[in-house]
């Protein structure tokens, strides 16, 4: 943390002041535990980068799972005006629309417990995971044009789910503005095979029980309860959304000269919104995010086609049912009261999710009553928890709120400090059954590489910006 000094501002909150090009403060949401593990590193130094870019409004964010990215802090928030404001493809991240999915069921582990190691290796066998892994859905360039503009729609139309999974899809599983045109040649011939596969890396399926409940009105209207089995899927837009952002960001740095915007971190390359570079990324990022939608629509019908013949159970036995799909790594154009004005903006989450309150227009019917659900998901085999937004997020974090635990160790280090060790054995031990591609991914992704999830979904609690609903822990995953 070379050269920062942060101010506590309260329990949650700490205020890194605006020095030099800053052109606001930047916030950061941590407690005493999160700041001490800021120390060892330079995220709080990205915060600070990314206030000097122009157009931004109030604060450069960031959210307790915040660590070290590329340009933007992964947790960093950001909100730019739409007129001299600015959209960054690090701001957005190299997995466009990374995100969770989660699905209840009507089971209890009593009725899967028996059965819960030919589920597992039933989903490892049926949903493709690993580096490059290719899926069973094969794309015409006349389909992959549909799917790039249609997100999940697309799928269910293929068959892929039910209608009634888009209702509570953010965004109804698409944005608007997507242009095929805008996603080179070769983004499209690595999309092609990856539909329908989950990846590596800190992607995953985890089966998990609902263990406890914190907020038993928004819990009924998620429809969770305790003992309840249900299903968390991770995994974003693949190798199609990555090279979205890597054909972008290189043509943004090629002509950062042009912009005139003096940049402190060249990672932090931009365009300005309302410029022709700025909207065709806006357009072929749009694109990124609804393949992932896509994506995770099908491997959830993969999902619950595995449940039902591998249980030998009925649809109407199983019902497995969508509670929510919440993106991050995205760039959203959203309305927010600034000083009194409603106002447009391009609000940039890296790692970060929507946490909107009860009686927001963009929250599903079915939960408008009680606010969007928060999914946060922790290290390997802790589980996850759901939270639900609230009104302070709208004035505090622009509809913002953590997506993770966040990392505590860089790959490298957790693999080196993972020597000699069996990571699936220990979790074995602890209850949860772990089948992954490799020994390496086991390694780079031990629960030690990340905070303890407990600790980061307590400051959002405290801190007003999303409530505890519900605590879920993992009995089985599969990695890539």
């Amino acid at each position: 943390m070379s050269g920062i000094v942060l101010e506590k501002l309260d329990d949650n909150r700490l205020l890194l002041p605006q020095t030099g090009g800053m052109r606001v403060p930047g916030i950061i949401y941590a407690n005493e535990k999160i700041f001490q593990l800021l120390k060892g590193d330079e995220s709080a130094k990205q915060v600070a980068n990314v206030a000097h870019l122009p157009g931004i409004v109030n604060f450069s964010l960031a959210m307790p799972d915040v660590h070290w990215g590329y340009g933007f802090p992964i947790g960093g928030v950001a909100a730019f005006d739409l007129d001299s404001g600015i959209i960054s493809p690090g701001g957005v991240g190299y997995d466009i629309n990374c995100g969770c999915r989660l699905m209840t069921t009507n089971l209890t582990l009593g009725d899967i417990k028996a059965r819960l190691s030919d589920l597992t290796t039933a989903l490892y066998q049926h949903i493709p995971s690993g580096v490059g892994s290719t899926g069973s859905v094969k794309l015409s360039g006349k389909d992959q044009k549909k799917v790039l503009e249609e997100g999940a729609a697309w799928a269910v139309k293929a068959g892929f789910g039910l209608n009634e999974d888009l209702e509570t899809t953010e965004d109804g599983g698409a944005i608007a503005g997507a242009d095929p045109e805008q996603v080179s040649a070769r983004a499209l011939e690595r999309g092609k095979q990856q539909l329908g596969t989950l990846g590596s890396g800190n992607h995953f399926l985890e089966i998990e029980v609902v263990q406890e409940i914190f907020d038993e009105e928004a819990a009924k209207a998620f429809g969770l309860h305790k003992g309840q089995i249900a299903v968390m899927i991770h995994t974003g837009s693949r190798g199609l959304g990555y090279q979205i952002c890597d054909d972008y960001l290189a043509l943004m740095v090629k002509h950062a000269n042009e912009t005139g915007i003096a940049l402190p971190d060249r990672q932090l390359a931009c365009a300005y919104l309302a410029s022709g570079r700025g909207k065709n990324y806006l357009a072929a990022m749009a694109c990124g995010a609804n393949y992932a939608w896509a994506n995770r629509q099908i491997l959830m019908h993969k999902t619950r086609e595995v449940f039902e013949k591998t249980l030998r159970m009925s649809p109407r036995d199983v019902n497995m049912r969508l509670v929510y799909d919440v993106c991050h790594n995205i760039a959203k154009i959203e309305s927010f009261n600034i000083g009194g004005v409603l106002k447009k903006l391009c609000v940039h989450r890296k790692g970060a999710t929507r946490a909107f309150p009860a009686g927001h227009e963009a929250v599903p019917a079915r939960y408008r009553s009680v606010g969007q659900p928060v999914l946060i998901p922790g290290d390997m085999g802790s589980g996850s928890y759901v939270l639900v937004g609230q009104e302070k997020a709208m004035t505090e974090t622009f509809g913002s709120a953590c997506h993770g635990a966040g990392r505590v160790m860089s790959r490298s280090q957790a693999i080196k400090s993972s020597r000699g060790r069996s990571i699936a054995r220990e979790l074995s031990e602890k209850g949860v059954l772990v089948m992954a591609g490799s020994k390496g991914t086991l390694s780079e992704e031990m629960p030690e590489a990340y905070k303890n999830v407990q600790d980061v979904v307590q400051v959002m609690h405290e801190s007003g910006i999303a409530k505890k609903v519900a605590k879920l822990k993992s009995i089985a995953c599969i990695k890539g």
